[in-house]
């Protein structure tokens, strides 16, 4: 049985504390991780199928506790893998793969490309982590499709440790799970300056909980703000990814994104062209927001000893818009689009070069 908020084996997590038949009938003994456990109905759930299909077992009596407080601190210290805590588990060492999602200014669909992006990558087996940095306009739990009736769901807590939410196996992290919300409308609003913006990001990628990823995602504010400087400092090793627009207005700005990454040692991945022309049913092409920008800023963000490409243009689409408002994500809602077929093209693109190993040392003990 499987864990479904930390993904792994209930026995490896230490939760099953008893199993037992006597004449057909099984007896369970399991130990939630925390009071009030959100999992709790689907795990009791999930082990009382799993004994009932063994052979020989007429019924199941499951018996549902609690881990004590020392308990805890174990399985925190294991999941952490000997880490101490609020430490950074994506530094230079790590195998995963960092991008950070960028661009100049706001409405050009980054957050929709990232979320998709998201998606794509987990459907292609990878372990994949979001974090929404857009600490002030935060928008991914709602186009990971995690709002619903005006409810964002709150990470699980285990002492100091937080488990993600998870949508379309893709584990999501945003301050937007944090505030208090009543109906369709939130109650509180974010208004951070600089220190608070830095111990929130800061506490996203140490305190929580996203196991072996094998990429992390960043959904950035637009701009070269607090954030930027905030991740470039947390996590120069990362690499952006950079999204603008066909016009120019946008393109020009975008490129000061990939500068002042570049300025923290980050390397930019390369450059994602949205809303471009879009194909009309007599098949036409519809160039809304003009054309190049992507070429622009990829040529702009070009130096002697690299060479940045345009990974995709991914045409305007009402679909794409669509599946962002009603937290349906394009790739998985209508694959068949043209915007999804793009996003999948550069998930593939991205996926084909992972990090290398050289220069980093491997997380192995010598016997």
């Amino acid at each position: 049985m499987i864990d479904p908020e930390l993904r792994r084996p209930l026995a490896e997590l230490d939760m099953v504390r008893e199993i037992s038949v006597d004449s057909g009938a099984a007896r369970v003994g399991i130990a939630l991780t925390i009071v009030g456990c959100p999992a709790a109905m689907r795990i009791e759930s999930d082990v009382r199928s799993a004994a009932a299909s063994v052979p020989g077992v007429t019924s199941v009596d499951v018996e549902v506790g609690v881990m004590t407080p020392d308990e805890r601190r174990t399985l925190t210290d294991r999941l952490r893998g000997g880490r101490a805590a609020r430490t950074m588990p994506f530094g230079p060492d790590s195998l995963t793969r960092v991008i950070a999602v960028t661009s100049g200014k706001g409405g050009v669909g980054k957050s929709s490309v990232t979320a998709n992006l998201a998606i794509a990558l987990a459907r292609r087996g990878l372990a994949v982590g979001l974090v929404d940095a857009d600490v002030h306009g935060f928008s991914i739990p709602a186009l990971m499709g995690l709002a619903r009736d005006g409810a964002i769901p709150s990470p699980t807590r285990i002492d100091d440790m937080m488990l993600p939410p998870i949508a379309h196996d893709v584990k999501v992290i945003s301050i937007g799970m944090f505030l208090r919300r009543e109906g369709e409308s939130p109650t509180g609003a974010v208004a951070w300056r600089g220190p608070m913006l830095h111990r929130t990001i800061q506490q996203f990628l140490t305190d929580v909980y996203f196991g072996d990823l094998d990429v992390l995602l960043l959904d950035m504010p637009p701009g070269t703000g607090d954030i930027a400087i905030t991740v470039g400092q947390l996590l120069p090793n990362a690499e952006v990814l950079v999204v603008t627009t066909p016009q120019s207005a946008a393109s020009d700005v975008a490129v000061r994104s990939g500068l002042v990454a570049r300025q923290t040692g980050q390397r930019v991945v390369g450059v994602v062209e949205n809303m471009a022309a879009m194909t009309l049913p007599d098949g036409t092409r519809l160039e809304l927001f003009g054309s190049g920008g992507g070429a622009q800023v990829a040529e702009a963000l070009s130096t002697a000893d690299e060479r940045v490409e345009v990974l995709a243009s991914i045409p305007l689409s009402t679909t794409l818009r669509a599946g962002g408002d009603t937290g349906e994500p394009v790739v998985i809602a209508h694959p068949e689009d043209a915007a999804a077929v793009a996003i999948e093209s550069l998930a593939a693109s991205l996926a084909a070069t992972r990090r290398g190993l050289a220069g980093r040392s491997l997380p192995l003990t010598p016997r």
